[in-house]
């Protein structure tokens, strides 16, 4: 998300979103984005521009990802200009009898057995990585996201949306599970993908820290209190420097001043464009109401406690919009003046507020509605599910993910 004019707040937005190229019958992975971005570029490469959007290759080879071609203007047009990539993405897979699955995580897939690691250009960094930490598990190979950019301006602009974005993070699980199912099993989580995600990297525990980031609110103290200790973590086992960059941190949420940006990473990978761009609208609108200081003070949101948060955070992982908050203090940034609430009457209230029809055009106002009285994707999943599918029952409802995002419509059991 690389401009001239370094964009303020809310001014732009990066998404990306990732997405697994599957057989058409069986769902088993494959292992050919090289493949779809020759056919799309007519030449072997790690990048499509296509207009606005742009394709490219992610860690493993069966994992394409679709994205803005730079900063979008506005978030309302996305959902359709997604769903137009995913059309001609699955277009260029047909004579592979392939196409793309969306969700959190493959249901099935071994990781052992079937991860291939990109094997073209920038392979070098993945095959640091796989030294490293060993790609060939679900925390490396078997997730996908849907990623949120956000620009800042200057230092205090950064501080404001650093701390705004501290406070949504552990509420972003319950409207965006999407992955209950890992080894064809149910894993008794809604966010498997976020569990294996902060797992990924043990060995180093400094790269993740606990998901939510550190209390800091400038670029100099972003440098001296998680950049640096990074890379000092990291230096003994990445003796050429090729992995001391910021793409190394793995929060929950990432500064890239490089970029002049925020990057949210924990949402979902969702079963169609119009429901990762609602949830992306909600956490934008939410954002924006606490930089203005709507429900607390900028003062305030900066003392919001790390270790809570990620208690809260971990909490959501297993339950999802049942979280129960009984931390008055959290509810009280959010205008909420209760004992004790669950995510799903904290994320009530605050659609509550932040609804506009510039913010949500119908359709995602209605996507929205239905996000909120039916759950997150995982919710809806575990009910087509039932109590203990086998791997044909699974198979089914994975089945119907895909032409849902084919589709472009939510998937309601």
């Amino acid at each position: 998300m690389s401009t001239n004019r370094k964009l303020g707040l809310f001014e732009g937005f990066g998404v990306e979103m990732e997405y697994m190229i599957v057989d058409r019958d069986t769902l088993a992975v494959k292992p050919i984005a090289d493949e779809v971005l020759k056919a799309e570029a007519g030449e072997l490469t790690s990048d499509v521009e296509r207009g606005t959007m742009a394709w490219s290759n992610e860690l493993v080879l069966h994992v394409l990802e679709l994205k803005t071609n730079g900063p979008a203007p506005e978030l309302t047009s996305l959902a359709n200009s997604f769903h137009q990539e995913v059309l001609r993405v699955n277009e260029l897979l047909e004579p592979f009898n392939a196409m793309l699955l969306p969700s959190g995580a493959h249901p099935f897939m071994d990781p052992n057995a079937e991860t291939v690691l990109w094997p073209h250009e920038s392979s070098e960094i993945y095959e640091a990585y796989n030294r490293i930490f060993n790609c060939q598990g679900h925390g490396w190979s078997n997730l996908q996201s849907t990623h949120l950019n956000l620009p800042f301006g200057n230092d205090v602009e950064f501080g404001r949306l650093h701390a705004a974005i501290r406070l949504v993070l552990p509420l972003i699980p319950a409207i965006s599970a999407a992955s209950p199912v890992l080894d064809s099993q149910i894993t008794g989580l809604l966010d498997t993908r976020l569990e294996v995600y902060r797992k990924n990297q043990q060995k180093i525990p400094l790269i993740a820290g606990q998901v939510i980031p550190e209390a800091v609110f400038s670029e100099e103290d972003y440098h001296a209190q998680i950049f640096r200790p990074l890379f000092e973590a990291i230096a003994p086992y990445d003796p050429d420097g090729q992995l001391q960059d910021e793409f190394l941190n793995s929060r929950g949420a990432i500064a890239r001043f490089s970029r002049g940006a925020i990057e949210i990473r924990i949402i979902d990978n969702q079963e169609c464009p119009l429901a990762d761009i609602t949830i992306v609208a909600l956490v934008t609108e939410v954002l924006k109401h606490l930089t203005a200081e709507t429900w607390s003070s900028y003062y305030d949101q900066k003392t919001a406690d790390t270790q809570d948060l990620a208690a809260l955070f971990l909490n959501s992982l297993k339950n999802g919009p049942e979280t129960q908050i009984t931390n008055t203090g959290y509810l009280k940034l959010f205008g909420i003046e209760q004992e004790q609430a669950s995510m799903k009457q904290v994320w009530e209230n605050l659609w509550s507020q932040i609804y506009s029809q510039e913010a949500f055009s119908s359709e995602l106002a209605h996507s929205a509605n239905l996000l909120l009285e039916h759950g997150p994707l995982s919710t809806r999943l575990l009910k087509a599910l039932g109590e203990a599918p086998g791997l044909p029952e699974i198979k089914d409802v994975y089945q119907r993910l895909a032409q849902s995002l084919a589709q472009n419509k939510l998937f309601v059991p």
